[in-house]
């Protein structure tokens, strides 16, 4: 009797942070796995532990580069599309930029995968941050206000998977990732995520920039959990869903920085952010019975054992901070 083929995973951004993880756990599943990533977030180094796999295949390539018929795509099952750009103030200074790659990228992507005619599962990485200053915990329904570029490029991307779903019937889902976090979250030069200002602040010994009072709290989800929330979105046999994805238990600032330790200095509070975010997931843990496993105590547990990782980021302190968000100040400060 022939041997069942192996499902094939194209994973976009897969040497990045959710997307390394989701490599891991689609060759955990004894899928094959070919990741795309121009490494302009991602590393190499995230996929190194699976360097002498021989079903994983690494190709360093824009998103935008890819054209319909194109053999990475051949006889794929799935496509899971974590590529983009995902820092909050750069998207102020350089929306076109943002626009071209997450939402044009998306539709290359989607192009591709149309035109493979064997993809059985599109899973779009959405992004929270669509709902804006959101009412919570916040429900998939609850009304799209994105508050600034970066929102606004993932939320026109998750548009334009359904119009493809619609139009062209790509079987696909959208999952929106409130506050991932975790091992291999991103070094690079912009000022954004609060775990790597903070950790490489720990590193140097240096106060943790806390913004407002602290008391803002954010739904911090570790990032295994999120990686299986996208294998499981494209694992079902359904389609056309959106599904938050959070801890639905959300933490404050204060209470990440009581558990790593160390002194705080304050910044000013920024406009356009909100004081909460708190996923609600019934949905998702009715339509999949996924549920998160990692607390947040193990979770800062485990990116303190890794902390090494980010020994090369940007080191933050007041005056950089308010140099880098100054453009977020002007636009957004008269709203």
């Amino acid at each position: 009797m022939p041997q069942p083929q192996p499902t094939i995973a194209v994973v976009t951004g897969g040497a990045g942070f959710i997307g390394s993880h989701t490599v891991d756990q689609c060759l955990a599943r004894g899928m094959r796995v070919r990741v795309i990533d121009n490494l302009s977030g991602g590393r190499l180094a995230n996929l190194a532990q699976h360097r002498d796999e021989p079903g994983l295949t690494v190709e360093e390539r824009d998103i935008r580069s890819y054209q319909p018929g194109d053999p990475l795509f051949r006889d794929a099952d799935y496509v899971f599309h974590f590529a983009g750009i995902g820092d909050l103030v750069p998207s102020i200074e350089r929306p076109l930029e943002y626009m071209s790659v997450n939402v044009q990228g998306t539709v290359h992507m989607l192009e591709c995968a149309r035109h493979a005619g064997s993809v059985k599962k599109f899973v779009y990485a959405a992004s929270s941050s669509c709902y804006g200053l959101a009412e919570v915990p916040t429900a998939e329904e609850h009304p799209i206000r994105p508050e600034h570029p970066y929102a606004l490029s993932k939320n026109l991307g998750e548009q334009a998977c359904f119009h493809w779903r619609k139009v062209y019937r790509l079987p696909l889902n959208s999952i929106r990732i409130f506050n991932a976090y975790g091992t291999r979250s991103r070094t690079s030069g912009a000022y954004g995520a609060v775990f790597g200002v903070f950790l490489k602040q720990k590193l140097a010994g240096k106060p943790f920039t806390v913004v407002g009072d602290g008391s803002q709290t954010r739904d911090f989800l570790y990032v295994t959990d999120v990686a299986r929330a996208f294998v499981m979105a494209a694992e079902t046999p359904l389609a056309g869903r959106i599904w938050n994805v959070g801890a639905g238990n959300p933490q404050s600032v204060n209470r990440l920085v009581e558990l790593l330790g160390g002194e705080v200095v304050y910044v000013p509070k920024r406009p356009g952010e909100p004081d909460c975010t708190w996923a609600d997931i019934a949905r998702i843990t009715a339509d999949l019975g996924w549920k998160p496993q990692v607390s947040f105590e193990e979770g800062v547990a485990n990116v303190v054992a890794n902390i090494d990782y980010w020994r090369d980021a940007p080191l933050w302190d007041p005056e950089s901070i308010a140099r880098s968000t100054a453009s977020w100040f002007a636009y957004l400060g008269g709203q």
